[in-house]
């Protein structure tokens, strides 16, 4: 088996120095201030015939950051499912990998036959159908990666992080959500939303946080380390720009889930696959070692890279049903 990153016996106290920068602080509270008294505007649309008629299937939109309408399947389990406390159910929020889309109805079917309802959210200007109406300074790289990049002012993922963070108001205002008992998931990209919500989120609503190799962790590293795409869009824009490189590892420190990690609140489960040339096995223990939750484990996968292991869905199902189903 070859070695792709550091070897586990040094990923496993990999723990490098923040980034942050002096205003991390007040950029976080400042943007998460400003996206809260946009009004979310929030529609939903059922979908009619949908041939499982025992599950509630609509099509959510709501008001994100800088205009954009983001979308979202929303899914109510049957009146029957158990999970109900006062009329009111548990939700799992379900976000997607770089450049991908929420995916379809079916995938989500399983965990709303358990009794959550599902709320799978479409990243901004990527493959879905949420819009990113936002203009970006300057040029930037193939991809979504570099729009933005020279100021954490404009940087795509500011949008992208407060968008995920408002699905949360939005679940909390349906009436068949108990706000108590929310969990949020993701792989990828999906999973360092996770993380940016759950470290991100004011009112520290999620009670679980279920992250699989996880992107968007010690930026500086990942670039070094990363032989595939996403990464490497950065190093592609620092070729054609290499004197902007202090601006653009500026920009990304205020969107390392390796310096938000310490503000998780809810336990994390991590999966880290050591044969990952996409999200290195170091980025994802550098984001796992800065957790300071008392309650953390990750599911190491030694033969498996980007694509995960799917026995990994087991502890996924069982920590859902420990911290969100069962929560009082």
């Amino acid at each position: 088996m070859p070695i792709v990153d550091k070897p586990l016996s040094e990923l496993v106290v990999y723990r490098p120095p923040l980034t942050r920068e002096s205003d991390f602080d007040a950029f976080w509270a400042r943007t998460l201030d400003e996206s809260a008294r946009v009004d979310l505007d929030v529609q939903i649309d059922p979908i009619p015939g949908y041939p499982v008629p025992e599950v509630s299937v609509n099509r959510l939109t709501y008001t994100g950051w800088a205009g954009s309408r983001i979308s979202a399947w929303w899914l109510v389990p049957p009146g029957y499912a158990p999970g109900a406390v006062n009329g009111r159910r548990p939700v799992m929020v379900f976000y997607h990998g770089y450049s991908g889309h929420k995916g379809y109805v079916d995938q989500y079917l399983g965990w709303a036959l358990q009794g959550y309802c599902v709320l799978a959210v479409d990243v901004r200007g990527q493959s879905g159908d949420s819009t990113d109406p936002k203009a970006y300074p300057g040029g930037h790289a193939t991809g979504w990666m570099t729009m933005g990049i020279t100021d954490p002012e404009h940087y795509y993922y500011r949008g992208a992080y407060v968008d995920c963070v408002r699905a949360l108001d939005v679940v909390c205002a349906q009436p068949e959500v108990d706000p108590h008992r929310i969990g949020i998931t993701g792989g990828s990209q999906g999973g360092a939303l996770t993380l940016a919500v759950a470290a991100l989120d004011p009112h520290k609503r999620p009670r679980v946080a279920l992250a699989d190799v996880p992107y968007l962790c010690h930026f500086r590293r990942a670039v070094e380390v990363a032989s595939q795409p996403p990464f490497t869009e950065i190093a592609t824009y620092l070729r054609q720009q290499p004197s902007r490189e202090n601006e653009v590892y500026r920009t990304l420190s205020y969107f390392d889930c390796m310096n938000l990690a310490e503000w998780i609140a809810c336990p994390v489960l991590m999966s880290i696959a050591l044969q990952d040339v996409i999200c290195p096995p170091s980025t994802c223990y550098a984001a796992y070692n800065h957790l300071a939750v008392a309650t953390k484990h990750v599911n190491i996968y030694p033969y498996n890279g980007h694509e995960g292991n799917p026995a990994h869905a087991y502890s996924k199902l069982a920590w859902a049903r420990k911290y969100v189903f069962g929560a009082h």
